[in-house]
């Protein structure tokens, strides 16, 4: 078996890179000693932001992952990290200048790389839509697992067999998150009410969309591999993952500007970030610890209900990074302790 060290090589390579290119940017911004080491500085924290953020991503993506083929788990793991570091770390935060302030891609990246502050307001403009679409599509990810009756292990038991139960009714996960929408269109300003419905529904929209081609992909697939007896989804789960872990990055993209307005230097520190998490995802998948471990799945999807009801309330308040990442670290903390002790009881059961 492959030693834990082993997993952190590349993001070990690219940290080291990633720091050297960051305070090279910060020198050349400022032509300052001191300006290199505070976007070094800044490039460490917001990757440590990202893992914090993003580690209940690397179960539930692995959960995915160990479904998949051979073949489309290294397609995810090379194509994907670049779709997430360069796609989704660069592209999205242009993206939305590129609509917000309806000028042209080149222009918008003359615009982050000349006039920061500029760059910086206008993505923040852009939160509203993104939070409301990205918190829609979450919840719907959370409450997807909850709501499955074929769920045979609970671990927030009297909650979650409520929950299971009510899943016997079909599409109550999505009434349920239409009924929060409308709570929070109900709480919102009247300026900003059709603004938070239109992406919310985009959002409800999107994984329906992408849940029911999976599907559709994936039985393909496995309608072609039946001969030799394979199972497996491929190109269905690849994009489901892509599209979580854009979900799971619009709020670390956003929150990075309370950091820093430069979009080069927010790309460096989430991307070895992310790399961080690919490789927790590999070790997850290749060490079956989510077989291990029968409860971190479940904080995982506990966290990521929260951090979607989060982004609906950055809509109307001020919501530190902080307490998200905070809170995912308790409900993945406290599954991880449960199921060390519940392991330890089934194997005094079994002596």
């Amino acid at each position: 078996m492959r030693s834990s060290l082993s997993y952190l090589r590349w993001p070990f390579i690219v940290t080291v890179l990633g720091v050297l290119l960051a305070s090279w940017l910060g020198f050349r911004f400022t032509g300052q000693t001191a300006g290199a080491v505070s976007f070094l500085m800044i490039a460490v924290v917001l990757a440590i932001l990202e893992v914090s953020l993003s580690f209940d991503n690397a179960i539930v993506n692995a959960n995915k992952l160990k479904e998949m083929t051979p073949k489309w788990q290294r397609r995810f793991l090379t194509w994907g990290i670049l779709i997430a570091v360069f796609g989704m770390r660069i592209i999205f935060p242009l993206l939305i200048v590129v609509i917000a302030a309806h000028i042209g891609p080149l222009a918008a990246l003359r615009l982050a790389a000349t006039n920061p502050e500029e760059y910086s307001r206008l993505i923040h403009e852009a939160h509203l839509p993104i939070a409301a679409f990205g918190g829609a599509f979450l919840m719907l990810v959370a409450l997807s697992f909850f709501f499955d009756q074929s769920k045979e292990v609970d671990w927030i038991g009297k909650v979650e067999r409520a929950l299971r139960r009510a899943g016997s009714v079909r599409g109550m996960e999505v009434g349920f998150v239409l009924v929060i929408i409308l709570l929070f269109v109900w709480l919102l300003p009247v300026r900003d009410e059709q603004i938070f419905m239109f992406s919310a529904m985009w959002g409800i929209v999107t994984f329906l969309a992408v849940d029911a081609l999976g599907h559709i992909l994936d039985r393909w697939g496995q309608a072609q591999d039946a001969v030799r007896g394979t199972a497996q989804v491929g190109l269905g789960g690849f994009l489901y993952l892509e599209v979580l872990d854009a979900s799971f990055s619009f709020d670390g993209v956003i929150g990075a500007f309370a950091l820093t307005q430069n979009l080069f230097l927010i790309a460096i520190g989430l991307g070895i970030g992310a790399m961080y998490v690919r490789s927790m995802t590999v070790m997850l998948v290749e060490r079956g610890t989510l077989a291990e471990f029968r409860y971190l799945e479940h904080g995982a999807f506990w966290s990521i209900l929260i951090l979607s009801i989060i982004m609906f309330g950055q809509t109307m308040w001020q919501l530190p990074e902080v307490v998200t990442g905070l809170l995912g670290a308790i409900f993945i903390g406290a599954a991880f302790v449960n199921s060390i002790m519940w392991n330890r009881r089934h194997k005094g059961a079994e002596e």
